[in-house]
């Protein structure tokens, strides 16, 4: 099971991301829709959130309203196997989108090119072939520059099965301070995920927009990644929390979703209603929600 999973924050397009995407991407589909019941806070019936797979990745795709807008800093790697893929790809990712990079040779790739597509979500596509498709990417920016492995070793401290798997430093008469990091390639928990450190100034930086959502299965888990993860950042509602390098993380039990959708409306609207006076998520409340205690 994948632990933790990308979760867009879109203004009234989540549906229409999720089909978009398992449209243009191999290996694609659609796993579940949650839907408004009569707690709200959204109309009654109305899509809250959209789950996909897409090239083996597990996504969701929240309804949550026009707070958040997504950045570059965070984005997603596609590793393509031959040039008919990745043109094919960025063709459909640039439709009403915008190129950051054209897609072209570099020095560090016969072929790349980075584009926010018209959604406004940012894609780094690359010729390569690696086991893990697609890769979410952390660019460490602004106030945040320079703190890419400091990042990368507290995350590994907090989730088990966790490495580098490389990692690349700037040198001497590069654009980039001496020792921040090139690039990284590191797994939490088995998954992947890459960073980069940046001293460019860049008019963006980490945003909720795109959170982790972490599935767990216990009181102490949720405990445990509740308290680390939040230690020197900001602990939200619902479950949410902000690290101190500015990336936004969801700690919630397995159980929860279930519960939201379960056929009786009377039981997932007692849950919604408890989730929503929660900051850290407490299984024991929502188990005495679900059978009216």
């Amino acid at each position: 099971m994948q632990k933790i999973t990308p979760f867009l924050w879109f203004d009234g397009k989540a549906e229409d991301a999720m089909n978009f995407y398992t449209s243009i991407f191999k290996n694609s589909k659609a796993l579940d829709i949650m839907r408004y019941g009569e707690a709200g806070p959204g109309p009654k019936g109305s899509v809250l959130s959209a789950t996909f797979q897409i090239d083996g990745l597990e996504l969701t795709a929240l309804n949550g309203g026009p707070e958040f807008t997504f950045s570059p800093a965070e984005s997603f790697m596609v590793n393509c196997e031959t040039q008919k893929e990745i043109e094919e790809l960025w063709g459909n990712l640039t439709l009403g989108g915008t190129v950051l990079m054209e897609l072209d040779n570099y020095l560090f790739s016969e072929k790349f090119g980075w584009v926010q597509d018209k959604f406004g979500l940012s894609w780094q596509l690359n010729l390569a072939n690696t086991k893990q498709k697609i890769i979410p990417f952390l660019m460490f920016v602004g106030e945040q520059r320079g703190k890419a492995e400091e990042a990368i070793n507290f995350y590994m401290s907090i989730f088990k099965n966790s490495r580098i798997i490389n990692i690349e430093y700037y040198g001497g008469g590069e654009e980039e301070p001496v020792g921040t990091v090139k690039h990284v390639i590191f797994s939490l928990d088995g998954q992947e995920f890459m960073a980069v450190d940046s001293n460019r100034e860049h008019s963006f930086s980490f945003t909720p927009a795109v959170s982790f959502f972490i599935k767990c299965e216990t009181q102490e888990e949720v405990d445990k990644f509740w308290e680390k993860l939040s230690e020197g950042g900001e602990k939200e509602r619902m479950g949410w929390l902000k690290d101190k390098y500015g990336v936004s993380w969801q700690v919630v039990p397995s159980i929860l979703g279930p519960m939201l959708q379960d056929k009786d409306p009377e039981k997932s609207k007692r849950v919604m209603e408890v989730m929503m006076k929660m900051d850290k998520l407490d299984i024991v409340k929502f188990k005495q929600a679900y059978e009216g205690e």
